[in-house]
């Protein structure tokens, strides 16, 4: 049966009204918490895990898609009008977008961040689409030894290069492993690392390491750095249907179409991710652009929210085809997308497609849904989303530390699980005191194990001799290509730096900081020194910005459509 043949049959499925509601109940609720300050993805997913423990897979998975790329979108809404990126591929979006919302285009930010979503995330769920059966058949002929070099793989990309030390991420790794490690050995029947607790024989359930790590961990540490007092936000005041001009439009297309073609391959890759893939979208269209539109770069350019935008929802759909071809995550939320596979039984892998058709491609096909739903809700009801972002910061992250309690009882019903849950989220907290990432050590959990048992059946088939684990073609492929793919991370972080270099820094870390400034009313040091400032400027009648520059700086279409 071909591609498209399946294609249909899991929109026959996605398109009843039930997995329609349940894609439009994802896709709220992964836009109204992705819209608060400071969660990204990542937290986003792990701490709406949970809720579909209830469901039966299909829809629990038509669910998750809608929370995937509603908490990818989700995040563009701060940034532009609270200059707060929940995550580093937001960073650009922040940059110019607010910039634009400042001299009051905040609304024509918003609208090209939501289309260039919609039309990145179609055009690279078609291309996961027509590339992961192919991927996947390829994979069925890998043997144990093929695998654990996959595995490798993953483990050296995410661990070193993820972050900006290379030693913290694999010692972030090591945890991970160490963690993936205990509980009772599946060969031997010897109990590993659990300190005499019987409770620990099991292991620690993927969802406690996720919801702790990324929900309870980020609600700690940010939550210890707020300071009371209202978030500025930069009101919208034009209705959604004028938001966009012509100019914006024509301006805009070609963002979104090169952000799209940029995105999906740096997604697909381990080590690509998708801030790489934003900082060479917003590289890219400030190399093309000309006369005045380049001059309006770092003081608002629309091509710098299009493009981005479009390169970050690609990158989304294209972390899903080695997830589901090869069950290798190679971001913190694809790591989280595989542990919710893993609760309901299902291993993602090259035997997916053939052992679970229809909830696969019911799930790419609500991949296609989730998406339009995104563009239809969203442009509407911004104002609603607006609302959201003056919730109270303590009553928000006393809720998601409620939650996230919730959510661990949830999994099995114990108090353990609970006692399982603080240690972990006190381990992210200092973790990220200590400017260690968390995603390699969400890897490490999920796949330690998975690349424990490809080394023993490796070592068993070769009878204990190491040179078997690079006895295949594939597999010296593979690890010459680890030393491509290295090589080529490495270019590319040091491409992104440069172009940070020359622009406004703007750090996600300087929450605190920007909380000090809007009580005082006085600038913070630690926002005085080549960073971009969250204060927001109180907007004119008319949408002008007192802090504009006269002559480049204007939009040169804004008098011609007016």
């Amino acid at each position: 049966m071909d591609t498209w043949t399946l294609l249909l049959k899991g929109f026959a499925t996605a398109l009843q009204p039930v997995y329609l509601l349940y894609a439009l109940l994802g896709v709220l609720l992964g836009t109204a918490v992705g819209v608060l300050p400071g969660i990204g993805p990542a937290m986003t997913v792990a701490l709406l895990l949970p809720i579909t423990y209830a469901l039966e897979p299909t829809a629990a998975f038509i669910v998750f898609a809608g929370i995937y790329y509603g908490g990818m979108y989700g995040g563009s809404t701060t940034s532009i009008l609270l200059n707060t990126p929940g995550e580093s591929a937001s960073i650009v979006t922040a940059l110019e977008g607010n910039k634009m919302a400042r001299a009051g285009r905040g609304a024509a930010a918003l609208a090209t961040a939501a289309i260039g979503s919609f039309v990145a995330g179609t055009i690279a769920t078609v291309l996961l689409t027509l590339l992961a059966p192919t991927v996947a058949r390829l994979a069925v002929s890998l043997g144990p030894s093929d695998y654990f070099a996959l595995m490798v793989i993953a483990f050296l990309t995410v661990g070193a290069l993820l972050g900006d030390s290379a030693w913290r991420g694999m010692v972030s790794l090591s945890i991970g492993l160490f963690i993936g490690l205990i509980g009772v050995d599946s060969l031997t029947g010897q109990a590993r690392f659990t300190l005499g607790i019987p409770q620990l024989g099991d292991g620690i359930d993927v969802v406690l390491v996720a919801v702790g790590l990324f929900a309870l961990g980020e609600a700690l540490y940010v939550g210890s750095r707020l300071r009371g007092g209202e978030i500025p936000i930069i009101p919208i005041t034009r209705g959604w249907r004028t938001w966009m001009r012509r100019s914006d439009w024509a301006r805009s297309w070609k963002p979104w179409l090169r952000g799209a073609g940029i995105g999906f391959p740096i997604g697909s890759i381990p080590a690509g991710g998708a801030d790489v893939a934003t900082f060479l979208s917003y590289a890219t269209e400030r190399s093309l652009a000309k006369g005045e539109y380049r001059k309006q770069f770092g003081k608002g350019a629309i091509e710098g929210v299009a493009g981005p935008e479009s390169a970050n929802n690609a990158a989304a759909a294209g972390v899903l085809v080695p997830l589901l071809t090869l069950g290798i995550p190679t971001t913190a939320t694809a790591a989280i997308i595989l542990s919710a596979f893993q609760t309901y039984g299902i291993q993602p892998g090259p035997r997916l497609f053939d052992t679970q058709p229809a909830l696969v491609w019911a799930l790419i096909a609500s991949l296609f849904i989730g998406n339009a739903m995104l563009l239809v809700l969203n442009l509407p009801l911004v104002g609603m989303w607006v609302k959201l972002l003056q919730i109270p910061r303590p009553y928000l992250y006393a809720g998601i530390l409620v939650f996230a309690g919730l959510g661990a009882y949830a999994a099995n019903f114990t108090v353990f699980d609970i006692a399982v849950l603080l240690v972990l989220g006190v381990l992210g907290f200092f973790m990220r005191r200590l400017g260690f990432p968390i995603a390699p050590l969400v890897v490490g959990a999920i796949l330690g194990p998975m690349a424990e048992e490809q080394l023993r059946k490796a070592m068993q088939i070769g009878q204990g001799d190491p040179a078997y684990l690079v006895h295949s073609p594939f597999s010296i492929v593979a690890y010459a290509l680890l030393a491509l793919i290295i090589a080529l991370a490495l270019w590319l972080k040091r491409r992104r730096a440069r172009f940070e270099a020359a622009l406004p820094s703007i750090d996600t870390t300087t929450i605190a900081a920007v909380d000090e400034e809007i009580e005082s009313h006085e600038p913070h040091p630690e926002l005085d020194r080549g960073r971009l400032s969250t204060r927001a400027v109180p907007l004119q009648r008319g949408g002008a910005d007192p802090d504009a520059e006269p002559g480049p700086g204007r939009d040169p279409d804004r008098d011609r459509d007016a």
